[in-house]
């Protein structure tokens, strides 16, 4: 049997916010999804059966981490992320362009080489072209590729910023090139421009003109304020192709996610819920619980009552209290599971919401309170 082509369709929309979904020959995908991070091949602190299990359909890794450690030819060797990973699900990988902004000490960018760094793990010097970039995600066998771009540290700098989009748009078409004919894979295009409208639009007509199977949002999570993203989405939200996916890269919280589905957003990825749950801080629908607080040591009620998956209301917050308080791994992970489990929740009541044409009663229910 022939396998599937990469593909989106929309399912049913209340206003802006759509129900859609994305096809791939490794499963689909509903959206709007949400994409637990799997950086360097693991989300943290869970096995891929549970992440599973809390209905997540597609994982983000980053080929940045990937190609430093440990190295893309170990993942190729045994045919690609999924089989070094035992992951059967869809993987959408980040093209490295954030990581290189944000972590590598002494980069330089160079607009016919790309981005020139020193390792953060041990000070060897990389070169990432776009080109190169597009292998290796192809080396990982990607099911969803970003091209690559540069993401600027928010700035009001004008010119700087628009050097920086021009320079995303042409790298954008040098990734598509070197993309080449690969219909079971998607390839996104990154819409660029910082808080400037203006260049918002100029960079998306770019990537139009050129021509992708989804496309992006990013540098709305580096600083950026909820009212200046969601500002810079209301710009883009009548030019964006209804046809295709929108992601919102690195975003965020459950609010962050209200208002941007809101905005005719279907994708989402964010280290919050994991991090979070590494540190103690538990996603809940009244809120946001701190596990370590002294005041839970006589609770001995469960995060969420009626969360049966993964028998996760089967322990207290006292027990979990506990566990953070004598630094136990098993607290990490059953707080990573929690919320994780809480924003796939979270997306398939968004959903359910939209189709029931009821998405702007939900949102404004609890836009404020998560």
């Amino acid at each position: 049997m022939a396998s599937k082509n990469f593909a989106f369709k929309i399912i049913s929309t209340d206003k802006y916010s759509r129900c859609g979904l994305i096809q791939t020959h490794r499963g689909n995908i509903q959206t709007p999804a949400f994409m637990p991070v799997g950086t360097q091949a693991t989300v943290k602190a869970c096995n891929i059966n549970d992440i599973k299990k809390t209905g997540s359909e597609i994982i983000l890794s980053n080929t940045y981490h990937l190609m430093i450690r440990p190295g893309i030819d170990r993942i190729k060797r045994i045919g690609g992320l999924h089989q070094f990973m035992n992951c059967d699900l869809p993987i959408l990988t980040d093209s490295g362009g954030f990581q290189v902004m944000s972590l590598s000490k002494l980069n330089k960018i160079d607009r016919e080489k790309g981005a020139i760094f020193n390792s953060h793990v041990d000070g060897k010097k990389y070169y990432l072209s776009p080109e190169e970039s597009i292998k290796i995600q192809l080396g990982l066998n990607s099911d969803i590729v970003m091209i690559m771009d540069e993401c600027p540290k928010k700035s009001d700098d004008y010119e700087l910023i628009k050097k920086s989009m021009e320079l995303s748009l042409y790298w954008a078409d040098r990734s598509k090139k070197a993309f080449g004919n690969n219909p079971q894979k998607g390839i996104f295009g990154i819409i660029q421009g910082g808080l400037f409208k203006d260049l918002r639009i100029r960079s998306l007509k770019g990537l139009l003109n050129i021509g992708f199977d989804g496309y992006a949002i990013g540098g709305l999570a580096v600083g950026e304020s909820q009212k200046e993203m969601f500002s810079v989405l209301d710009e883009v939200k009548n030019i964006i192709p209804e046809d295709k996916p929108h992601y919102l890269m690195g975003v965020g919280t459950p609010s962050d996610i209200l208002g941007a589905v809101k905005r005719g957003i279907d994708m989402f990825d964010c280290v919050l819920p994991t991090r979070s749950g590494r540190t103690g801080l538990a996603f809940t629908w009244n809120g946001r619980i701190n596990i370590k607080n002294n005041k839970y040591q006589n609770d001995d009620t469960p995060l969420d009552q009626n969360c049966s998956n993964l028998s996760l209301n089967k322990y207290s917050k006292n027990y979990l209290n506990h566990l953070f308080n004598t630094n136990e791994i098993l607290g990490s992970m059953l707080l990573t599971l929690h919320n994780i489990n809480f924003y796939q929740e979270l997306m398939s009541t968004i959903r359910l919401n939209i189709k029931n044409s009821t998405f702007d009663e939900f949102h404004d229910k609890y836009i404020d309170k998560l």
